[in-house]
């Protein structure tokens, strides 16, 4: 078969198409990509994709991120972005954080950012694409895509239309979060995309005044579901009202967290391990 015609077995019965990769915009130079992604929503994912990019940045590398979560779109809010994306014949421009971070989302398109994107699958799937192709990235030494939750259309184009080298799974304690991130990781062995490691998040809350740590919920069972998996824990990060308030203010590139040094070094060293 040819071309799009492909196919791919999914779950031992139903068959899916298999897309051709794609070329970044030709003005696009692309170095290392990315993905952030989770089972499911609500454990901090866009979080950590723009903590990641912003510790990047702030090392001297040239940081990008889309915004692939097309109908729920929150990093530009976390950084302070209210400036629209302009374009030309040439392709769309990512708009610029204050310190440096290129944002790609949904909402630098709208006129208002709590305008509803009332798209379906195939139409959500093909913006997110061209949020590579389209775009003019110029020099990024490191692309971060924030995923979507879950593992529908979006995530599978994605996976299988761009050249992504690695991906980080974000979860937190609870059991059924476990099970539900498990998911992901067995998507990303179908899709052939190698797993970097693991990021849990709201794992502990640590008292401002005696410095007691309270597993609020529930201890944790991401180390043995790491070592189960093979998989490395890059960062166990702290329920933290300061991260919520940067991020409501547009603030986020103002935190910094030492426990997220170790994803950065796995990051910086992953793809010298990678064909």
């Amino acid at each position: 078969m040819e071309g799009n015609k492909k196919t791919l077995q999914a779950n031992g019965t139903k068959k899916q198409k298999v897309l051709e990769k794609v070329e970044p915009n030709r003005f696009s130079r692309i170095e290392h990509i990315y993905g952030v992604i989770s089972g499911k929503g609500g454990v901090g994912k866009s979080i950590m994709t723009s903590l990641l990019a912003s510790a990047m940045q702030k090392k001297g590398y040239r940081t990008g991120i889309i915004d692939a979560d097309i109908t729920g779109p929150s990093i530009p809010r976390m950084f302070g972005i209210t400036d629209r994306a302009t374009g030309s014949e040439s392709g769309w421009n990512p708009v610029k954080s204050r310190h440096g971070v290129e944002v790609m989302s949904i909402n630098s398109m709208l006129d208002h950012e709590t305008d509803p994107v009332l798209w379906r699958g195939p139409l959500l799937s093909n913006v997110s694409k061209r949020f590579f192709t389209d775009v003019i990235w110029k020099d990024i030494d490191h692309l971060f895509i924030d995923f979507p939750p879950g593992t529908g259309d979006i995530a599978i184009t994605l996976f299988q239309t761009l050249r992504i080298d690695g991906i980080i799974i974000c979860t937190s304690p609870q059991d059924l979060v476990q099970m539900i991130v498990e998911k992901a990781i067995n998507m990303a062995n179908r899709m052939n995309v190698p797993i970097i490691g693991l990021i849990e998040n709201m794992a502990y809350f640590e008292c401002p005044t005696c410095g007691n740590r309270y597993e609020v919920f529930g201890k944790s069972q991401v180390k043995k579901t790491a070592e189960r998996l093979g998989i490395d824990v890059l960062a166990r990060l702290p329920l933290d009202p300061k991260l919520a308030r940067a991020c409501d203010q547009g603030k986020i590139d103002e935190i910094d967290y030492e426990a997220l040094d170790h994803a950065v070094e796995k990051l910086l060293t992953f793809k010298t391990k990678t064909p």
